[in-house]
């Protein structure tokens, strides 16, 4: 069965500039897609693509099985909701929602009864007379999902949704669209640059990177896994070891030189192969005292900083290697290791990357 949405080769220039590069990508019904990357890497090109408000330079471009070249955007099984929301300010909630409906020709108790089922999925049931000034930003943000989800478009395009929210109120409203995008079932394709925004929302999610998909995988698979050092840098805080294999078994390497790292591996890397060691922040464990666990390393503390929950450190071998770990706030009878104190940082192998590029 052929994939809700399927993008061939596609391109599009700008002048001497390429927006999109030969990119291919499947996307099935009813997943929330998410599309990630630092800013001008081509992601919100790509949505306008899908949209129709640009065309490809070259490639094909298939939603529910339909190829949408020369397809306008009005006649497209889709709805773009834009970053600034864009609602009609002298207008009410539920005029705002049943606006498009209006456009089409729907009248009466019909009409009445989509916006009034529009208004109770958001969550803004008791809210329908309001104008837009009269609510909270993440109120506001509601109202321009519903007018898009209103004449029930089989893919929803999103750009940087909640950009305008602050922190917290992002947070929430994260699970919020989660939400609404399970019960209705409807394909959801959100633009973010926001790391965790992306991890919170996407069962699948795109890196990006000058015009390119760089990987495509699930949250946790490009996290714990990602295939190559610029999606382990890109997604979250991580340590580099640079290194080069010493020896070898079926299932793990060893690093020779100073630090002696094990890593879980299965790829058939040969000794003296030159390779990229990653390890996350929160599987680097920190004590004041040697153990004797593997991997275990004497480092000094650089920088620290102190979050609330957890403590940020930045510790140095004395060969010069740093690592970026952070250590939950628990209590404990020793006392957290303080700016230039000696101490001791170990890992699991099962928890170190190997990467080849």
């Amino acid at each position: 069965m052929a994939p809700f949405i399927r993008l061939k080769s596609i391109s599009k220039h700008f002048a001497d500039v390429v927006a999109v590069d030969d990119l291919s990508l499947d996307i099935e019904e009813g997943e929330l897609f998410c599309l990630l990357g630092a800013s001008g890497c081509g992601k919100s090109t790509l949505l306008r693509l899908l949209a129709g408000f640009e065309s490809p330079t070259k490639g094909v471009i298939e939603i529910d099985g339909q190829d949408m070249a020369g397809v306008a955007p009005a006649d497209r099984p889709v709805n773009f909701m834009f970053q600034n929301y864009a609602l009609f300010p002298h207008m009410s909630v539920a005029d705002n929602i049943g606006y498009g409906l209006r456009r089409a020709g729907m009248r009466g108790t019909e009409l009445a009864e989509r916006v009034d089922s529009l208004l109770k999925l958001v969550r803004l049931h008791k809210l329908g007379g309001r104008k837009p000034h009269q609510l909270s930003g993440g109120q506001r943000q509601r109202v321009a999902l519903a007018r898009a989800l209103a004449r029930r478009p089989k893919l929803l395009l999103l750009d940087e949704p909640l950009a305008a929210l602050d922190k917290k109120l992002r947070e929430d409203t994260q699970f919020e669209l989660v939400d609404i995008q399970e019960k209705l079932g409807t394909t959801f394709i959100v633009v973010t640059h926001d790391q965790e925004e992306a991890m919170t929302l996407a069962g699948r999610i795109a890196i990006m990177d000058a015009g390119q998909l760089v990987q495509v995988d699930a949250p946790r698979r490009l996290y714990e896994r990602p295939k190559s050092s610029f999606v382990a840098d890109f997604l979250g805080t991580i340590s580099f070891v640079d290194a080069v294999v010493a020896s070898r078994d079926q299932t793990s390497i060893t690093i020779g030189g100073d630090l002696n790292i094990c890593a879980a591996c299965d790829d058939d890397l040969p000794i003296g192969a030159a390779v990229k060691l990653a390890i996350r922040p929160e599987k680097i464990y920190l004590s004041r005292t040697k153990s004797g666990n593997v991997n275990e390393i004497e480092v000094v503390v650089e920088d620290l900083a102190y979050l609330g929950f957890a403590t940020n450190y930045r510790v140095k071998t004395a060969s010069g290697q740093m690592f970026k770990l952070q250590q939950q706030q628990r209590r404990s009878l020793d006392a957290p290791l303080s700016w230039g104190e000696t101490g001791y940082v170990h890992f699991d192998p099962q928890d170190v990357i190997v990467l080849q590029d």
